[in-house]
């Protein structure tokens, strides 16, 4: 459904009542959002989501005002949890919302569009099993102060984890680690839905209070030059990660070695292949995003040569 909502409002004595536009994102609005992303973006760095394919177009909503989009916002299921969960496993929605970088203060104009992508929120959690509890999300980069505090201060998001945002130059060339005589190497398509649920049994043993889901599976396997390379001990999988192209650079996802299979150089030798795919296809940088408070996995980056860049903080709310 299209939706429209023009609001007046006072910005301050000098503008006076400006008419304030949200509605759906459209394709006639490209120039714009890409005027809005550059503003954005000059300040340093942001979280800011791509509006992604026309189908994804009825989760996003823009604010405008005198024919300039001075706020975009949007929301994404991103954690589907599969029947036979731990009850305690929660599915999780995440929004995005930016402003101009002059009216990231406004709370005003924060609320007006939040209110929209909430209500879209509620719509997409109708579509979730009643069996598991929602969260609604949001990550934003840790010099996102005052976007952050309308989030925490205004609508009472509390913070649950951080991520460091870790990249490694592929110019640098690297030593190959080995691997032990009884494990095996491969590259893993997962063909069949049968693999794909094999991997998401295995994917929430590591992480059951937010396993993957199918459909998140299925939109990672979308990406350019998506794999995933696995070590197996005979037809037993001992650790696996994802890899794909994000514009110039390659992004490694779901990094995990199984027990008891830790603690054996498996992860390092996966990276070091996962490093070695991207010089490959001629990509330039490998980035990751790791939980700050993961030591052994920051050292474990850190021995492969990637170095911190930011930090991304993330809040949630019972939806």
């Amino acid at each position: 459904m299209h939706v429209i909502i023009n609001i007046f409002h006072i910005n301050d004595l000098k503008r006076g009542f400006v008419l304030t536009t949200i509605r759906h994102f459209e394709q006639g609005d490209m120039p714009l959002l890409g005027e809005l992303y550059s503003t954005v973006s000059s300040k340093g760095n942001v979280v800011f989501w791509w509006v992604g394919t026309e189908e994804n177009w009825e989760n996003v909503y823009c604010a405008f005002e005198d024919g300039k989009m001075v706020a975009k916002g949007q929301v994404s299921i991103i954690n589907i949890v599969p029947p036979g969960r731990s009850e305690d496993s929660r599915h999780s929605i995440y929004l995005n919302l930016k402003t101009i970088p002059e009216r990231e203060g406004d709370y005003d104009l924060l609320e007006k569009v939040y209110q929209s992508l909430l209500l879209r929120a509620l719509e997409l959690k109708e579509t979730l099993s009643k069996d598991y509890k929602t969260t609604l999300c949001v990550g934003n980069d840790s010099a996102e102060v005052l976007n952050t505090q309308f989030f925490e201060k205004v609508k009472g998001f509390s913070h649950y984890n951080s991520l460091f945002k870790m990249k490694h130059n592929l110019s640098d060339g690297l030593s190959e680690p080995t691997l032990a005589k009884e494990l095996e190497f491969a590259t893993w398509n997962m063909e069949t839905p049968e693999e794909d649920e094999h991997y998401l049994e295995l994917e929430a043993e590591i992480w059951p209070e937010t396993p993957l889901g199918k459909e998140r599976l299925a939109e990672f396997k979308q990406n350019p030059l998506w794999t995933s390379l696995v070590v197996r001990e005979g037809e037993k999988v001992a650790g696996s990660l994802m890899v794909w192209q994000e514009e110039k650079g390659g992004y490694i996802e779901n990094v995990f070695v199984l027990e008891p299979w830790r603690r054996s150089g498996i992860a390092k030798y996966m990276l070091f292949q996962a490093l070695s795919y991207f010089r490959t296809h001629g990509l330039e940088e490998a980035s990751l995003m790791v939980l700050t408070e993961n030591d052994s996995a920051l050292r474990l980056y850190e021995s492969v040569e990637f170095i911190l860049t930011n930090e991304e903080r993330r809040y949630r709310i019972e939806l």
